[in-house]
């Protein structure tokens, strides 16, 4: 599981675990979601980690770091695109959705929760309240997917192997040609459908650094997880014996 806030690299991250042959679910929305995969990244992770940590006690978790100076501007746009259907009755986005992001950005209780001091605010608190809860355990580490050998690193603390020759393919088993571009643009990622086009594959850094994250630029564009197409991806909403049901746990 990864407790970390959008736009730090939960793409990147679960594209690469499907490649690794686990089965993933970018977000998770029901019980069985959650059943299903063997890793989930993003809602509702990010603000429900304490709750996951104690029904699931045997999970790992990885918290990802994103340079500030790229991460506000970042949050800014996804903030821009998202924010009409977060609102809490006539937004159409999933009540789980809308319930990590009330908690961790508190969209409901400020003018403006795009505005760059809010989103800094944001980020120390939620940082600093992750770090806290984890500190000194052997089944959490930190990350910053733009470092070199970082995809090393997470492999290493989950068991996995780091001899993957798929990895550096993910874009091209992903995407049609028609989506992928060569022109390099800075990444962008997570929360919106809005993305096409505008995509480049970047293969694996395989030097003495170690593996790195493939790299899925998406421009001024959200990388949207709909679009990669690859059969161990576990649907949010997946229907169990409980139907759709969550858990039964308050924040």
């Amino acid at each position: 599981m990864t407790p970390p806030k959008p736009c730090t690299g939960t793409t990147s991250v679960s594209v690469a675990l499907l490649e690794q042959g686990l089965k993933v679910a970018h977000m998770a929305f029901t019980k069985q979601a959650f059943m299903l995969a063997d890793a989930i990244s993003d809602v509702p992770c990010f603000s429900d980690y304490r709750q996951l940590d104690g029904l699931f006690p045997q999970a790992k978790f990885v918290y990802l770091e994103r340079d500030m100076a790229k991460w506000v501007p970042s949050m800014q746009m996804l903030l821009g695109k998202m924010l009409p259907h977060l609102e809490a009755k006539s937004g159409r986005f999933h009540p789980i959705m809308k319930r990590s992001f009330r908690h961790t950005f508190a969209i409901d209780k400020v003018t403006d929760p795009a505005d760059e001091a809010h989103l800094i605010a944001c980020y120390q608190r939620h940082q600093n309240e992750v770090l806290a809860y984890f500190h000194g355990r052997a089944d959490f580490i930190s990350l910053d997917i733009s470092h070199a050998g970082s995809l090393s690193r997470l492999l290493q603390f989950l068991g996995l192997t780091t001899d993957c020759p798929t990895l550096g393919q993910v874009t091209d088993r992903a995407f049609s040609d028609s989506q992928i571009k060569s022109a390099p643009t800075q990444i962008s990622q997570e929360g919106t459908s809005q993305a096409k086009g505008n995509i480049q594959s970047q293969r694996v850094n395989t030097s003495e650094h170690g593996l790195d994250f493939p790299k899925l630029n998406a421009g001024t564009h959200v990388a949207a997880w709909h679009e990669y197409k690859h059969p161990n991806k576990v649907n949010s909403n997946s229907a169990g014996p409980q139907s759709r049901k969550f858990f039964d746990y308050t924040l």
